[in-house]
């Protein structure tokens, strides 16, 4: 009989413990027990059925109940299943019995529109650039974007050695050139952030509005809900689409 094996990462993240990324992380700074025994491979599998897998000493209890959750993330929290600093995260804005992780990040000082879920899959193909799944934000900066600009930005520029993807940016208002809608469908650190500050504008604000095709409504800062079975359907349909 063949073993019903699986990698650890994607284990762990499907039963809403972390992301496969952070799994990873954890695997490497030997935080993660089989059987008893701490690895070191991130590319370790395990069978699920007979092993015993545990991180920092805790059990982890197989999940089959799937939970999709849109938060408002406020300003200074942060975007983790919990903060060394003891800061406030974002899963202590959500109490539900089961454990749950975000969907990619947003940074300590951006607000707006957050995925959490258990369900690893699903989490992993929202975030993969391939998927081509946009995140819209609504950024303020320190002044007017030129046309020149706007054009390179678009088109792709060079951040810490790599081209970005093309994106779609437009004003809010014709003749207001500092607030901004930008939509990118990339998840790289601080990547708005640093694209406007390749030209010298400083980002007084960012704030994401949305999220494939969800977007936050009347949902307040700090505010939560679960997605409905047609907005899980339309994300699904989204990311096979590409």
């Amino acid at each position: 009989m063949t073993e019903n094996l699986t990698r650890i990462n994607k284990f762990i993240s499907s039963n809403g413990i972390l992301s496969r990324r952070k799994a990873d992380e954890f695997v490497l700074q030997g935080r993660i027990t089989i059987n008893g025994i701490t690895i070191s491979e991130p590319g370790f599998k395990v069978n699920p059925e007979t092993d015993k897998i545990k991180i920092d000493g805790e059990l982890i209890k197989i999940s089959n109940k799937k939970v999709y959750i849109l938060l408002n993330k406020p300003l200074k929290t942060i975007c983790s299943v919990s903060d060394e600093k003891q800061r406030m995260t974002v899963i202590d804005l959500i109490k539900i019995p089961e454990k749950i992780f975000p969907i990619g990040r947003l940074d300590y000082d951006t607000s707006g529109l957050l995925l959490l879920t258990n369900d690893g899959e699903f989490a992993n193909q929202m975030m993969h650039p391939a998927f081509n799944i946009y995140k819209t934000y609504s950024v303020k900066i320190s002044k007017p974007l030129e046309e020149k600009h706007k054009i390179k930005l678009t088109t792709g520029i060079m951040i810490d050695g790599i081209k970005t993807e093309p994106c779609k940016i437009r004003f809010d208002h014709p003749k207001d050139k500092q607030k901004i809608t930008i939509s990118i469908h990339e998840g790289r650190n601080k990547q708005v952030r640093k694209m406007f500050e390749k030209f010298g504008y400083h980002v007084r604000s960012l704030h994401r509005i949305e999220y494939g095709n969800l977007n936050l409504g009347i949902l307040k800062a700090g505010k939560w809900r679960f997605l409905n079975s047609q907005e899980i359907d339309s994300l699904k349909k989204l990311i096979n689409k590409n």
